[in-house]
Formats: structure tokens, sequence, C-alpha cells
């Protein structure tokens, strides 16, 4: 009797291969969050003006979230009376219009997620008849004294960063409760009509861990943990009771330091607890005495300091990597109290998982996000680099939001090519090189298409790479390539239709995909195809018989696999619809193996397993 082989390659065809990729299109399977193509700042709050980037590169490059809240300005913001106090400009006060940037966004791009933020500090701007004269001064340039305290008749000093008399907050600010902050909810969904479901999301607050610095107008010396925790919740319970459904966003930290340091500590029974496990452990407690969900998405900023090319290339790593040895670890070094010169590996969203877990259990529902981040350096295509690895980790750790706040050239590009061609979930890939080559393969709902993006980390070497695929049979003959590379220091990306993207045909052989990656460069390959196994016939030959021989065949519970000389690591058992049903190590390098397995009567596949290949056996049980 003759038998059918089935093969599967799963290492290069070519030995020259320096990176091999494996993709398994039904493991690891998550949804991708639409509102990871987020940005900050890009809509108008003056009246006589709707927008700070033309409409077509917004919707072309596909940006799904709108951060508009203005940072540091949105603490002090009167939306009543449509005005915010600068604090980085001697706090002076400014017209700025909410309701102008949110029925723009409604008008202009009503699929979008906008979000703004609730005002936790107590004050807010009430008139612009104290500022401080700064075009009389010097027509309003930047210089070291735009800290000051000045409005509100402050007397300034020309030489440093501190007035020489303090001014009067009272001129300029109003007080301002948690019911007036959440009062803007019945504004927006009831006087103006706009659509709540596309305003879901609210920052609590902006960097509150640093208001003793960024408002110490207000607040000279920080308020303690417990104290801002509190005002956190009062918010929190009157958001939420307005709008059941609203998601709530905080504790919108600062930067490294703050991820783990409030300003004095914070110290509970003789326990002392870095900061965001303390909201976490705060927020668990109030929700289980109030019975009132306070928290949707834990929101941090992120600020590194490096401007080291290939430094910078790894940072997408701080998140998640628990043996990441990030160079620029600082805070951590608190997290367990006094200052641990030995712990260097931040892997901030892993522990954040950790604390959440412990401290809200299992099905807690808390997403992660970031909502502010900027780098130091200039160099386009490190830039695009950077952002495409944060991306790809967050695709495939579940992150909720990402809005940077800066946007330099070669982060247009970089977000078209995601938001565009990638698909809604994310899959499992693992590279031979994870740290310089990684793969971050997304499929659809149907599970027919796929797209996998490739990311190149090297500074100064292109990598030769191959492709293979489990529980997936690619269709056709070639694929089309999308790639980022030498991109220029003048912005590329107008449009859809007008972009840096160089296009390629991709030869598919054997179901595995091989191509050489530039230094320094993002490539999407897109795919079809459709769940299962790839098997390649060769022929009626009956020699490839005396590799392997199974028997009984058919079988009934129990059958013996011999494989002559070949050795084989690992056995797996597939039903037709790809699923694994059953999978055993093979110890030793045995060559006559026995298993004992009860299935229901049909058509299986036999997959054995070494280093080189992978070879199947279609089998039929009883």
């Amino acid at each position: 009797m003759k038998y059918i082989l089935f093969i599967f390659i799963f290492m290069s065809l070519s030995i020259q291969a320096q990176v091999s990729i494996k993709i398994d299109a039904t493991a690891d399977k998550k949804a991708i969050s639409p509102y990871l193509y987020g940005r900050n700042n890009s809509l108008s709050t003056d009246p006589g003006q709707v927008l700070n980037i033309n409409w077509t590169m917004l919707k072309d490059a596909g940006i799904t979230f709108f951060r508009e809240s203005g940072g540091n300005n949105c603490t002090k913001y009167n939306w009543r009376k449509k005005l915010s106090s600068h604090p980085d400009w001697y706090n002076n006060v400014y017209g700025n219009d909410w309701d102008v940037a949110a029925k723009a966004l409604k008008t202009y791009m009503p699929t979008a997620q906008g979000m703004w933020a609730f005002q936790l500090l107590g004050k807010v701007a009430k008139t612009n008849k104290a500022n401080f004269p700064d075009w009389d001064y010097n027509k309003s340039q930047w210089w070291e004294g735009v800290n000051q305290n000045l409005a509100g008749n402050g007397v300034l000093n020309p030489t440093g960063t501190k007035a020489k008399v303090e001014g009067d907050i009272n001129q300029y600010l109003e007080d301002w409760s948690a019911d007036s902050t959440v009062a803007i909810l019945d504004h927006w969904f009831k006087d103006l009509a706009l659509d709540k479901n596309k305003l879901l999301y609210w920052n609590m607050d902006n960097e509150v861990e640093i208001w003793n610095g960024t408002h110490d107008d207000v607040m000279p010396v920080q308020i303690s943990a417990e104290a801002f925790m509190q005002k956190y919740f009062d918010v929190a319970k009157k958001a939420r009771a307005k709008f059941p459904n609203i998601k709530l966003v905080g504790p919108v930290t600062a930067n490294e330091w703050q991820w783990y340091n409030w300003p004095n500590g914070i110290t509970v029974n003789g326990k002392s607890y870095p900061w965001l496990e303390y909201f976490i452990k705060r927020v668990a407690e109030e929700q289980k005495s109030s019975g009132i969900k306070l928290l949707d998405v834990l929101d941090i900023h992120y600020y590194p300091g490096s401007n080291k090319v290939d430094e910078v290339l790894q940072y997408h790593r701080v998140f998640f990597d628990r043996n990441y040895v990030y160079p620029e670890a600082n805070g951590v070094k608190t997290i367990n109290g006094g200052y641990d010169n030995s712990q260097n590996k931040e892997y901030i969203f892993g522990r954040v998982n950790d604390w959440l877990e412990k401290y809200l259990g299992t099905n807690h529902g808390v997403k992660l996000g970031i909502t502010e981040s900027g780098i130091n350096i200039t160099n386009p295509n490190a830039i695009a680099v950077w952002y495409a690895s944060t991306l790809g980790e967050f695709m495939k750790n579940e992150v909720e939001i990402f809005t940077p706040w800066s946007w330099p050239v070669g982060m247009w590009e970089t977000v078209h090519l995601f938001s565009r061609y990638n698909k809604s979930f994310s899959i499992k890939s693992t590279s031979s090189d994870e740290t310089l080559v990684s793969a971050y393969p997304s499929i659809n709902a149907t599970q027919d298409s796929m797209t996998v993006v490739l990311v190149n980390r090297s500074s100064s070497s292109s990598k030769t790479t191959s492709l293979s695929f489990d529980n997936f049979v690619l269709s056709g003959k070639t694929a089309t390539g999308l790639a980022l590379k030498s991109l220029p220091n003048t912005e590329t990306f107008v449009s859809h239709t007008q972009n840096a993207l160089s296009k390629s045909n991709v030869a598919i052989e054997n179901n595995t995909i091989s191509l050489t990656l530039p230094a320094m460069s993002i490539t999407s390959i897109i795919l079809s195809g459709k769940l299962g196994q790839y098997a390649a016939v060769l022929g009626t030959s009956t020699e490839p018989e005396r590799i392997i021989n199974v028997f009984p065949n058919p079988f009934r519970d129990e059958f013996t696999i011999d494989t002559g000389v070949e050795k084989f690591k690992q056995i797996e058992l597939i039903d037709e619809t790809g699923k694994q049903i059953y999978t055993q190590f093979i110890p030793n390098g045995e060559t006559v193996i026995s298993v004992n397995q009860k299935v229901k009567s049909g058509t299986y596949f036999l997959k054995l397993s070494n280093d080189k290949a992978m070879i199947v056996k279609k089998i039929v049980a009883l």
C-alpha cells in the first residue's frame, strides 16, 4: 500500500539564512486595539481654526484616536469659560475651547475616538485680566523665566526661574469641584449632542505626581498620595454615575521615576509601596467597598533620554521584557525601598499586570495605555523602527491606547503602514534573533488574510530572513511586500497614495518566504490563504515509506510509529480543522514510539518534528 507523505519546512531553504521566523496562525490570538494608532494635539481649540494637521493626513494615515486635552494645560481648564492657565508660561490664562475641537472631530472624523480630561487639582482659570504682560516684556520670547509664577501681579525676577514675588492665584483662578469637572459630560452629551460612544475615554488629569513643579502656584508642596486618591475617587464615582460606560484612564504618570515614586514616598503600616502599586491597591480597595468600577485603563507617560540609536532601538523592551537590562533604569531601583543598583529591569507593564492581578483578581478587565511619549533622536529611520517595534509589542500584549506626544519624521509613514495594512488579531511569532529582527503578524476575523510586519533593528546590517507558517496555508506564488527604508530627513508622507512605501513581489515557495531586510527597516508582507496544514506531495514513490511507518493504520485507540533511522523530538496529533488534540515529546531520540490516545473516528495528521524538518503522516481512526 502506498502512502502520501507530507513535509512541513520550518527552517530556511537557504543555508545562508541568518534569521528564521515561525508564525502560528492559531496560537496566542488576541484582538488588536484600534486605539494604538493615536496622536496628541491634532485639533485646534481656536474657534477660527478647526485643525492643527490637515484632515487628509489624519484620515489617510489611519489615525483612530485623538488625545486632545493638552497635557499640563488640562489641569486648570475651565470648560464653562473655555479658558486654561498655562503652567509653562507665567500661568497666564488663554482661550481654549474644547467644544470646537470635539465638534470638529465629530464632523470630520466621526468614526474616530476622542479623549479629553477631567480636572482634579481643585482650581481652574477664571480670567485673563491678571496675565503677566509677556509681549511688553520681551515680545513673548521664551527665556528661562517663563516658569515664574507671574500671573496675578507677581514680581518678575529677570535673572532666575523663581519670581521675586509670587502672583496671587485668586486673581486668575477659581475653585473647581468634582461636580463641576464631570458636568462637562452633560454639556457635551445633552447640550451639544455629541456622540458619547466616540468620547468614551477620559484622562484623570495629567502627571499628578509633579503638580508641585508644574502647578506650584496652587500646590507648592505636593499633597500625599492618599490625598490625591480621594480626589481621584470623588471624580471617578461621579463620572461613572453620569456615564456608566465611561472609560476612566489614570493615573497618567509623568515618566520612569514617577512610575515608582510619589514625592516623599508612600508608607502604609510600615510597608513602602511603589506609586503605581499603591494606586492599584487603593483602587482595588475602594472598588470593593463602593461596588463602583474606578479604573478602565492604567495610563503612563514615557520620555527616555538616550540619544544613542542602538539604545533607542531597544526601547520597546521596556514594557514587557523581563530580561531586558534598561540602560536608563532609575526609578525602578527604589521598588523595594532605598536605592538598589541591582534593580535594572523595568518590564513596567509586566509589573503593572502582576499588581492588577494581585489586587483586583484575574478577571479585572483593566487595560494598559501610554498617552504621552517622546524620544531623543532625529534619525527618521531609527524613529520609524522604534515606533514600529513599540506598536508591535503593544499589538501582541493587548495594550489599549498609544498616543505619542512628539511626532518627528518617520512616524506618519509607520502609522500608515500599520493602520492601513494590519489585520484585527495578533498571532504568535518566534524569531531566532528577536533582539534585532521581530515579526508582528496579524490575521483577519475570517482567518483568510494575514499581514506580517518585519522589523530589522540593526543599524548597520541587512538581515536575510526566512518565514515559515504553521496552521496556515498560503495561496499563490507571490505576496506583496511594502517596505519603509532609507527615509530622508524631510517628511515623505502626504496621503495613502503619496508616501515612501516601496512595493515589491515576494516569492512563496513550499509555504515559506525568504527575503532580505535592509538595515533599520520595516517590511509588511500581505498574504492570503486559509487555516490548515501545508502539505507538499512527493509523488507516488514508495521510497519515503522507509523513513516513517505507522501501524496499524487505520487504528483504534493505539498505534506505533517506527521512524527508522530518523530521530524526532516531538509528536503532535492534529484533526482536520488544524486543532492539536495530542502532543508528546520524544526522549533520547527514540525511533519506535507507542501512542495510546482515544479519539473520535475520522482522518488525522500525525506530525513529527526535529530541528530541521517536520514530517506529517495522514492516519485514520476507526
